[in-house]
């Protein structure tokens, strides 16, 4: 009887075995596809923000081939530069050349408003450096008592009249380069840059002659710029995930424009996040204009102080 049953239902038996070894293969055969959609989502939800936009190399070395730096980056970079002033300035076409030697603290007491920014970007390996630059000045002097003078626009000063000169000075400085990345490894990179500087200065000089109560004044304006070729350079060197430095230089003018303008920059750059960093540095602009009667060969140089937020 048991025989019989045994051999009755040996079949459903098998049956049942085949069914079950075949749930457990279909579920052994579903495991890849989870297998890949754990590791799908562990990329998805691994993968870090975009470090600094030179910094996106830093990656750990055990990181998938895969994971490759963005393609794209863009940065903006509000600074200080707390320049000093040297050089020779004719503000007026044909007037007579000025020596000037000033710190950072005497630009500082005729300063009106200063504003510096600097912008950096990145498509693959061609790159784009932008830097504007935006002084309005303010220097005055008065001398007196002063013998007897005429003043054009003024008239005539009895001796013992004081004379007041003050003179607004607004420069306006813009320099835009384009380039392509040479060297793009994880411990260096290097771009090769060509573009233009963009100069414009103004000058406004206000004269009151003065005796006792009585005063007149005169005023007077002129403007001049000009553009420079320019070809530069620009490394980046991460120390550690963390901190890195960078150093940007350039060359131009070539008689195009001015006779001769160079600046070099460098800096120590500390990040806070992926998006916020910091960087103290140095900086010197250097131009060497004479053309039309008018004379500007000066050379701003001095500490920098920046914020960077990195889109």
């Amino acid at each position: 009887m048991l025989f019989r049953f045994g051999v009755k239902y040996r079949h459903l038996i098998q049956a049942g075995r085949i069914r079950r070894e075949r749930s457990i293969f279909s579920r052994i055969g579903e495991m890849p596809s989870l297998r890949r959609a754990a590791v799908i989502a562990l990329f998805l939800c691994g993968v870090p923000a975009a470090h600094a936009a030179d910094a996106a190399s830093d990656l750990p070395e055990s990181a998938p081939d895969v994971v490759n730096s963005p393609n794209w980056a863009l940065q903006v970079t509000p600074y200080m530069w707390a320049a000093g002033l040297d050089g020779h300035i004719s503000p007026f076409r044909r007037g007579p050349t000025i020596g000037v030697e000033k710190s950072f603290s005497d630009v500082l007491n005729d300063l009106n408003f200063g504003g510096f920014v600097n912008v950096w970007g990145r498509y693959e390996r061609f790159v784009f450096s932008g830097d504007v630059m935006y002084v309005d000045t303010t220097d005055g002097h008065a001398s007196g008592p002063l013998p007897a003078l005429t003043i054009p626009g003024v008239g005539l000063i009895p001796p013992g009249g004081n004379i007041d000169a003050k003179v607004d000075t607004k420069q306006f400085t813009a320099t835009l380069m384009g380039g392509y990345r040479v060297i793009d490894t994880p411990q260096f990179t290097l771009d090769a840059l060509g573009g233009a500087r963009f100069w414009h200065i103004s000058n406004d000089v206000k004269l009151t002659g003065s005796l006792g109560g009585v005063s007149g004044s005169v005023s007077y304006g002129e403007s001049f710029g000009w553009v420079d070729p320019l070809v530069g350079v620009r490394a980046f060197l991460p120390v550690t995930e963390k901190l890195s430095f960078q150093a940007q230089a350039d060359i131009g003018g070539f008689g195009a424009g001015s006779d001769l303008t160079w600046s070099a920059m460098a800096t120590v750059n500390y990040a806070f996040s992926d998006r916020f960093s910091a960087s103290v540095g140095y900086k010197v602009l250097d131009v060497d204009y004479d053309h039309d009667g008018h004379v500007f060969d000066t050379r701003l140089s001095g500490p920098v102080l920046g914020m960077t937020y990195r889109f």
